[in-house]
């Protein structure tokens, strides 16, 4: 199935395609090629309007995911009754914030891969609401990274990495 990447801002300039390629990449080693995901990338007054909609949080952020199917276990995979239910949900990507939170050294496109997989894992039911939630949600994506990175010749952590913490 397809995934769409939207780029709704001009804040940053965006390259679709280096995000693309990885994105596909993240969902093989997921094993969900076969449902739809939407990636759209946002400035800060949408990604916080959004925030504010819908956690009442009236300041940007990096990353808000809403899925498709609710109640996921964190780790299963949705197994819809129709073809049209084949849909992960979509994520929205604060990349004018990701881009300011940037530190010098940091590659912005392994960032904006990093956001966007941690996102793709909140699609996958994973949380980090407690600490448990919180380590397993992290080793999931320390486990995708480093397969990526493998693709890739990338160095990637989890952006949850070293802290654990409540939204």
């Amino acid at each position: 199935m397809s995934l769409v990447l939207r780029n709704l801002q001009r804040a940053v300039p965006i390259r679709r395609v280096p995000l693309r390629k990885r994105m596909e990449i993240v969902r093989s080693i997921l094993g969900v090629q076969k449902f739809d995901l939407g990636i759209i990338c946002v400035d800060n007054k949408n990604i916080q309007h959004i925030n504010r909609m819908y956690r009442e949080k009236n300041i940007p952020t990096d990353v808000l995911s809403f899925p498709f199917h609710e109640n996921i276990k964190a780790g299963e995979l949705p197994q819809p009754d129709f073809q049209d239910d084949y849909n992960l949900g979509d994520i929205f990507l604060g990349v004018e914030y990701i881009f300011q939170q940037c530190r010098g050294h940091e590659d912005y496109y392994d960032i904006l891969t990093v956001t966007a997989t941690h996102g793709l894992c909140h699609l996958l039911g994973f949380t980090h609401s407690t600490e448990a939630e919180w380590q397993k949600m992290y080793q999931k994506e320390k486990q995708v990274l480093e397969e990526l990175s493998r693709h890739t010749g990338t160095s990637l952590q989890p952006l949850s990495r070293g802290l654990f913490w409540c939204w």
